[in-house]
């Protein structure tokens, strides 16, 4: 095989480890229901699992580097998904619930590795319009998702069948790359690397260091830090709690609430196709303002459900419009932090976005168990509202350190 068609099934197959990245993300919230009915849980005690897989999450993506140099990329990516797997059909056969958020810590550790792993292969290898691309095939494994699980429910009336069929698809995917070790060690690839690598090494030498513990005291990065925190909090609020709200208490039927919700991720998955060429013509801070706006008005059609039809396009509406968000923050840190700062706000920006991603979907079960299904909407119309705040703040903030510095 030459180099062009090894560099073209080695892109595929970093296509396809993206989406199956992005399968299980899309299960749960339509297997909850099922799931705690079978265990007698809850509804709270989804924020157990959540923070359980967040754990093993952060912990491999922080140490990836240390990973990645000890045993190379393909095979830590094979062993990765083989711990997904293992997760995953591990939730379909332990006797007593205490046991899953164990087992989400597993799978927490291989998606965190994959996810770190992945990105960081692409971005020394490759070009940005990959790396953008690789980012909207996540979101179509997290539309796959809930169509895999709600159709096990619908045809076999059984969560399990679900995660059955998803953790098969990740042994496979494990051994695939543990067959094409080759590819992923390409010598071109390795030169390029090597020579990215010095260059950052020379650019960052040059650069005057910012301490941690000076970002931490900096004002924008941490309200910057919260924007992360409150985004991945409302992505995931909506994506795990929908099903549940859709279908017990607002009478929607399983087949069409699992269906929107792959709906939800679907378009969020065009948003972020979108948000590529959004790029080209807008500033990053006006598109993650302007998406916010329009994620608020969706989530308001969800939370005052005139009809069954409007919340369901609310929904899709909310799905399209955060999609730009994350990526547009992630471009704009150093007009919000200053360019000194940016380095280390975005390490502490992406772990935030792990633990907003927990902690507030949690909290929303909480509210849910305690009050209602219906607070959920209001909970992510108070997100938005909050996100929109602090963003506001940060960019008076920044505008008068521009104004100091001329």
């Amino acid at each position: 095989m030459d180099q062009k068609h090894k560099k073209y099934l080695l892109i595929a197959l970093i296509y396809i480890a993206f989406i199956s990245l992005g399968l299980p993300d899309g299960l749960l919230g339509v297997a909850w229901p099922e799931m705690r009915e079978s265990f007698s849980l809850p509804l709270d005690a989804l924020g157990i699992i959540l923070i359980g897989s967040t754990t093993g999450y952060l912990l491999s993506s922080f140490f990836n580097g240390f990973f990645m140099r000890k045993i190379g990329v393909a095979v830590l990516l094979s062993l990765s998904c083989l711990a997904t797997a293992l997760a995953l059909i591990g939730y379909t056969l332990v006797p007593v619930w205490w046991l899953l958020p164990l087992l989400a810590v597993l799978a927490g550790l291989g998606a965190g590795a994959i996810d770190a792993g992945l990105n960081t292969y692409v971005e020394k290898h490759f070009n940005e319009g990959l790396m953008q691309w690789l980012h909207a095939s996540f979101g179509v494994g997290v539309t796959i998702g809930p169509i895999i699980m709600s159709s096990a429910i619908k045809y076999f009336e059984s969560w399990r069948v679900g995660y059955l069929i998803v953790g098969s698809a990740q042994i496979l995917l494990a051994l695939t790359f543990a067959l094409t070790l080759s590819l992923w060690r390409d010598p071109e690839n390795k030169k390029k690397a090597e020579v990215a690598k010095k260059e950052n090494k020379d650019r960052n030498n040059k650069k005057q260091e910012i301490k941690m513990l000076d970002t931490i005291r900096h004002l924008p990065a941490l309200l910057s830090v919260l924007l992360f925190f409150i985004y991945t909090g409302i992505e995931l609020s909506l994506g795990h709690w929908t099903f549940t709200l859709f279908t017990e208490s607002r009478g929607i039927r399983t087949s069409i609430a699992g269906i929107w919700v792959s709906v939800y991720w679907g378009s969020f998955t065009v948003g972020r196709i979108l948000a590529g060429f959004l790029a080209y013509k807008f500033l990053s801070r006006k598109i993650a303002k302007n998406a916010a706006f329009l994620g608020l008005f969706g989530s308001a059609l969800i939370a005052i459900n005139l009809s069954k039809w409007l919340s369901l396009l609310g929904l899709a509406l909310t799905g399209i419009a955060i999609a730009p968000i994350f990526p547009a923050l992630i471009s704009s840190t150093s007009y919000r932090v200053g360019k000194g700062h940016t380095v280390n706000t975005i390490g502490m920006q992406i772990s935030a976005a792990g633990l907003g991603g927990a902690l507030l979907p949690g909290l929303a079960g909480v509210l849910a168990n305690n009050i209602s299904l219906e607070i959920i909407p209001v909970f992510i119309i108070i997100l938005f509202i909050t996100f929109l705040l602090i963003n506001n703040l940060i960019t008076k903030l920044s505008s008068q350190a521009a104004k100091n510095a001329a």
